[in-house]
């Protein structure tokens, strides 16, 4: 698989997820680099509508051939929408991490929590660092 470049429209968070706002919504996934060092995604638990999250808090559970890990909320919320493809075809996310494979949105966010978070180049350079 060829190297995806990390999208200049999103932030990015230190574990690896990112966050694009859309419409009034804060779409999450996970980055290249994170579905990259899990390996095959084989299963992911996604968040419940309706449940309340905070920043940095642990509200999905993604498994791979080589691990089981977390996924954090990058900004607070309530969770608005998810991504029922990956119900059936969780290795959506080695394909497309920041197309097709969102894993969940987020409404009612605090665009606040945006502030802390890192652009495109600044999580590049992270994730270099982060071998």
């Amino acid at each position: 698989m060829a190297i995806v470049p990390t999208p200049a429209d999103r932030k990015y968070t230190t574990t690896h997820e990112w966050v694009k706002v859309d419409a009034g919504l804060a779409i999450v996934g996970i980055s290249y680099h994170a579905q990259k060092a899990l390996g095959d995604i084989t299963f992911i638990e996604l968040p419940a509508i309706g449940k309340k999250v905070g920043k940095g808090e642990s509200c999905s559970v993604i498994e791979s051939v080589k691990a089981a890990s977390d996924i954090y909320a990058p900004v607070s919320g309530d969770i608005a929408e998810t991504n029922t493809l990956l119900d059936a075809k969780p290795e959506e996310i080695n394909k497309d991490p920041y197309g097709s494979a969102w894993l969940f949105k987020i409404t009612n966010f605090n665009g606040a929590d945006l502030a802390g978070l890192m652009d495109g180049a600044a999580y590049d350079a992270f994730a270099e660092s982060d071998k």
